[in-house]
């Protein structure tokens, strides 16, 4: 894990009078460990698989503090259920296109985007606190053969 998010960490647990605990730690790893999107559920296998004791409340917990301070973003991908994306740190601009058939996530930037973002927000008499986009689509697989081999 980079110095950098660790010490982001360590100022927002200081901050909130926490300190960090082993539990943590094993949490904080495995969800800055991938750049893959996760549910909570999927977090807590990648945790157990670093430490098996490790807690169902306190990656619970450990979630809502990384969500709170910034470093990790709650997400609607579509799937009725909320995932988590560790890549806004350095990518805080990036957008979601979503399969429809096979679910598979591509993440964007483009600058068109933010262009546009601030010109309707501003219009509009908004600030801003997160901005996000996701497009659901067929993807060139289904679309080109009718299928798509990545369908779950």
């Amino acid at each position: 894990m980079e110095a950098a998010l660790n010490e982001k960490i360590d100022a927002f647990l200081h901050l909130k009078g926490l300190r960090r605990t082993a539990q943590r730690d094993v949490i904080i790893e495995a969800a800055f460990g991938t750049k893959e999107h996760f549910t909570a559920d999927e977090l807590w296998e990648m945790a157990k698989s670093i430490d098996p004791a490790t807690s169902r409340a306190t990656l619970y917990r450990t979630l809502n503090l990384l969500v709170e301070s910034g470093l990790l973003r709650e997400i609607d991908l579509g799937r009725d259920q909320t995932c988590y994306d560790p890549n806004f740190v350095e990518h805080p601009h990036h957008n979601h296109l979503i399969c429809l058939n096979c679910r598979r996530v591509v993440e964007f930037e483009d600058p068109h985007l933010e262009v546009l973002g601030d010109c309707i927000t501003r219009r509009l008499g908004f600030i801003p606190s997160t901005k996000g986009v996701r497009i659901e689509a067929d993807c060139e697989e289904f679309r080109t053969t009718g299928t798509c081999s990545r369908r779950e």
